[in-house]
């Protein structure tokens, strides 16, 4: 049995580069930490998000299309994004959201308390009292250090066949059942931070891919020889598995899980740094080497994103 430590991070579709990364950054306090490009489609920015020190587990990232239509959220996708604060911190996170006219919703869920909201083009998130270390939180934010967001907390799968995604989430990529409330079973990975996902037990009705939806959600694996491991362990296990493909930051292959959540198996190596210091993560765009030679046509159509 094979068992992934988490989450590595979560990519999704949205609008206007600018707009998502001024939410992201400004609002929530998250460090642009890679500004590249899509690299199956170059034309596409690729924005990564995520702690000081760009860890796996806090990572969520965008493709911006700017001239596409809105998606609708459905099974076969993640429905909710889910990060994680310390405890006693939603009161601050409300007040905050409030006052940059976020619509909010408050409830409570597993006994834990959970703040629900959208970012500007409608992805699904929400912020969870969770108590993990957040002393890598982005620094140089103006989110109160005291509650700052500590990573993912998790994700919330819609499913078109939820009995199927929970026997890939069991046997496939090694979670354990821990609870099942308001026909929503919870289940953790081996991992601390990023490591609980919840799924609706009745199928949701298949969503439709574009603005204000997740592609994927990619899980963890150690290092390129624990990857080589993943690869035969899904294929083992019957599901129809991508060739393992170089992301410059990461190794990834991908399979369709039979609930068809697109899902991502990911290397924490080599990681962010290996083509900028950790102190100027995010600050210029970075290209694969075969694209550099159109940098001068990439950086003509992408449109500016300023950071301030």
């Amino acid at each position: 049995m094979k068992n992934t430590t988490g989450i590595h991070h979560i990519t999704a579709i949205v609008g206007h580069p600018q707009e998502n990364a001024d939410f992201y950054t400004k609002s929530l306090g998250l460090r642009l930490i890679k500004k590249t490009v899509n690299f199956d489609d170059p034309h596409t920015y690729h924005l990564y998000f995520g702690d000081q020190q760009a860890n796996p587990g806090t990572i969520i990232t965008f493709f911006p299309w700017v001239e596409a239509e809105q998606g609708k959220i459905g099974g076969g996708q993640v429905g909710v994004t889910s990060f994680a604060v310390p405890a006693n911190s939603l009161s601050y996170w409300e007040k905050r959201l409030a006052e940059k006219g976020v619509p909010l919703t408050r409830t409570v869920r597993f006994s834990e308390q959970v703040l629900q909201f959208s970012d500007p083009h409608g992805l699904k998130l929400e912020l969870v009292e969770r108590s993990y270390d957040n002393s890598h939180s982005w620094s140089e934010s103006d989110v109160d250090p005291a509650y700052a967001i500590s990573g993912f907390a998790g994700a919330t799968l819609y499913s078109t066949n939820p009995e199927a995604t929970v026997e890939t989430l069991t046997e496939t990529m090694g979670l354990k059942k821990l609870g099942e409330e308001d026909r929503v079973l919870r289940l953790k990975t081996n991992g601390d931070l990023a490591s609980i996902i919840d799924i609706p037990l009745d199928p949701v009705m298949a969503g439709e891919m574009g603005v204000g939806t997740v592609h994927h959600i990619a899980w963890r694996a150690d290092d390129d020889a624990d990857h080589l491991k993943w690869h035969e362990h899904v294929s083992a296990n019957a599901y129809q598995v991508t060739d393992i493909k170089d992301r410059n930051y990461f190794k990834a292959l991908y399979f369709r899980e039979y609930g068809n959540i697109l899902f991502e198996i990911a290397t924490d190596t080599p990681g962010f740094t290996v083509d900028e210091s950790l102190e100027a993560l995010g600050e210029s765009l970075k290209l694969p080497e075969p694209l550099e030679k159109d940098r001068e046509n990439l950086e003509r159509i992408l449109p500016p994103i300023v950071q301030d």
